[in-house]
């Protein structure tokens, strides 16, 4: 059974401004179902889609299906189909090892920056860069799939 391990962070900005991407991809992405036991997405990243059935994440830790799709069919489910669309830029950068995906948000969710390493363990170590700040793998809100129903941009602030 495939499985998707990755701890999550929110970016610093002020330090991220700081780094140059290695890659950077536009994503539109949609869901399906956003039910936390089973969510269910489709995405488009640069020229490619693909179609996503995640489990609910227990210790960093879920099931993943992941299948490229023809680009032309995602875009017309997203249309279709679609919650609401997330759309953002992914930027890629190694550190230490492990390549990390910093999205920046843009729309209902702008202002939001958010850093991913996936690990092939759930015990693997990894070092953190200094732009990743505070570790929200284990806060729902920072799921697309809440961010879809909740955007950022109307989270009270602090």
């Amino acid at each position: 059974m495939p499985l998707e391990i990755e701890h999550k962070y929110i970016v610093d900005k002020s330090l991220w401004a700081k780094v140059k991407p290695e890659n950077s991809l536009a994503i539109k992405q949609a869901y399906l179902s956003t039910d936390p036991e089973k969510t269910i997405r489709l995405r488009t990243l640069g020229t490619s889609a693909f179609i996503t059935i995640k489990g609910k994440t227990t210790n960093a830790v879920r099931n993943e299906y992941e299948y490229e799709i023809p680009l032309k069919e995602a875009i017309e489910m997203i249309e279709l189909f679609g919650e609401n669309v997330i759309e953002k830029t992914r930027h890629y950068i190694h550190h230490e090892d492990h390549l990390w995906e910093v999205d920046e948000f843009f729309g209902l969710n702008d202002g939001l920056m958010v850093a991913e390493v996936e690990l092939t363990s759930a015990d693997e170590s990894y070092q953190k860069p200094s732009w990743a700040a505070a570790n929200v793998t284990e806060d729902a809100r920072y799921y697309n799939s809440y961010l879809i129903k909740h955007p950022f941009t109307t989270w009270p602030t602090t």
